[in-house]
């Protein structure tokens, strides 16, 4: 079985994938991807989004179905809890940040908003860390509720929550966010960092990283 991930240095929800695959120890080769609205791209994925798994030549998108794609062929060590309930309030986690924060502030939105909509810098920059704040504090709040001795989000192992969240912790970061107000997320994202799976999953780990962007 030959696998490649199709994706680039700073694209979040390829990180997902590679922390997944890191985690699982599953080989693959990182195919950087050319510009998404290319025909070059286009040919591989149809949605033009990033990341796209390619298995034998047969291509997935979407990082959560590829997630979970993984899971099935891959299911040791899983990235979920054993409990049910926990399993779900895992992937609920994960999809606030995956389904509801990360489509909204990805870059297409925000080139859209620039030229299209005619929104300055600054005001793209309101509305992304708006949105953060937004999805940040419910997971905060979320986590408040949860084992005050989990050393992850929910488990003492990290789990597709962890997985989903160190990313957009970075993202968050990248556009100077004020995270003081999330000191659980914070402690959780400093955990995950110090993980190698997390650490080689990283945009500066990449081949193609650029400090330019």
């Amino acid at each position: 079985m030959r696998i490649k991930l199709h994706t680039r240095f700073q694209n979040s929800a390829g990180e997902r994938v590679r922390i997944v695959l890191n985690l699982k120890g599953v080989a693959y080769d990182y195919v950087a991807a050319p510009p998404v609205t290319s025909d070059a791209y286009r040919a591989i994925n149809p949605q033009g989004l990033l990341p796209t798994l390619e298995i034998d030549g047969v291509t997935v998108a979407q990082s959560m179905a590829i997630i979970e794609l993984l899971e099935e062929l891959f299911p040791t060590p899983s990235i979920f809890p054993a409990d049910p309930i926990l399993r779900a309030k895992v992937r609920g986690f994960a999809q606030h940040i995956s389904a509801d924060l990360h489509p909204i502030n990805n870059r297409r939105v925000r080139k859209y908003l620039e030229t299209e909509m005619g929104q300055s810098e600054a005001a793209q920059m309101a509305w992304y860390r708006h949105w953060v704040a937004v999805t940040f504090a419910a997971l905060e709040a979320e986590l408040k509720r949860c084992d005050a001795a989990a050393s992850f989000c929910f488990t003492h192992q990290p789990t597709l929550a962890d997985f989903c969240l160190a990313p957009q912790m970075a993202n968050a970061r990248r556009f100077d966010c004020d995270l003081a107000p999330y000191p659980l997320l914070v402690a959780i994202d400093a955990r995950c960092r110090a993980l190698p799976a997390f650490a080689a999953a990283r945009p500066e780990a990449m081949p193609d990283y650029s400090p330019a962007g």
